[in-house]
């Protein structure tokens, strides 16, 4: 077991936090132990943490999960750090961006850890969904207002394309907001930690390629109606429905769906 003081987040070898990187190093260790007491990996037996940074986390998914921990740092200076903090798990800290790590190499669901940086959070979002059926939960530390926007329904200003796309496949869980003052250098911006567990739809009732496209293309336009914005979707005539005159933030997932079969009817 790893002691459990506290690792003091200070420039490492003159490295101050890199803004280009979105760095933020969480310095609270009560906010650590409840992030990772949020982490249920109930269908996994490997953890990945994105982002350990200067390992706030990391050394208590060590203490907790022993051998299942993989930390991904795009940051060569953080993995130094990491690597000499923690001897014997060299190996288990990865020089890696991410956003081009290799998923496919999991034959087992994995669960997904980590103080996201904002200004890729939601790359990451879209990284997880090309990877659904291999992530089975994803605990996130990410802005207050993505959160806001990944957890909210129908009917809000705040529902959008990554509300749809990964409600779809996700049960998502607002779980606790965060303050600036708990960051070395603090954001400007208010946190949240979020919990996103994979739900049982294995795939939509719909061409999801399709459903992807038509979300999208109806977010790009949220001011415009359905029958509006799907245009350059389709070309063939479009059927006078209910969900046609709506604008796409009134849509549920499931009417998003039923939307989708609707196009497809039309195409065959």
């Amino acid at each position: 077991m790893y002691d459990l003081c506290l690792i003091q987040i200070i420039p490492v070898n003159g490295q101050r936090p890199k803004k280009s990187l979105g760095q933020h190093y969480l310095r609270d260790e009560n906010i650590a132990r409840k992030i990772i007491n949020s982490l249920l990996a109930e269908r996994t037996n490997q953890i990945i943490e994105i982002g350990p940074g200067h390992g706030v986390l990391t050394k208590y998914l060590f203490a907790k999960m022993e051998n299942a921990v993989l930390a991904i740092e795009i940051d060569h200076n953080n993995v130094e750090f990491l690597r000499n903090e923690f001897p014997g798990r060299e190996d288990q800290i990865i020089n890696h961006d991410f956003l081009k790590y290799d998923l496919s190499g999991f034959d087992r669901p994995v669960a997904l850890i980590g103080n996201f940086p904002y200004n890729i959070s939601s790359q990451i979002f879209f990284r997880i969904l090309e990877n659904r059926n291999r992530i089975s939960e994803v605990v996130c530390m990410v802005q207050k207002e993505v959160a806001d926007r990944l957890s909210a329904g129908p009917g809000t200003k705040t529902y959008g394309i990554l509300s749809v796309l990964l409600q779809a496949y996700y049960k998502i869980e607002y779980l606790f907001k965060v303050t600036p003052k708990v960051f070395f250098p603090p954001p400007k911006v208010y946190s949240a930690v979020i919990r996103l567990t994979r739900n049982s739809v294995s795939k939509l009732e719909c061409d999801e390629i399709l459903f992807f496209n038509i979300v999208k293309a109806c977010f790009n336009q949220r001011r415009k109606t359905i029958k509006n914005s799907i245009r350059k979707i389709t070309t063939e005539s479009l059927p006078h429905t209910d969900l046609m005159i709506k604008r796409p933030e009134q849509l549920s997932v499931e009417q998003f769906v039923e939307l989708t079969q609707i196009i497809q009817r039309l195409s065959v």
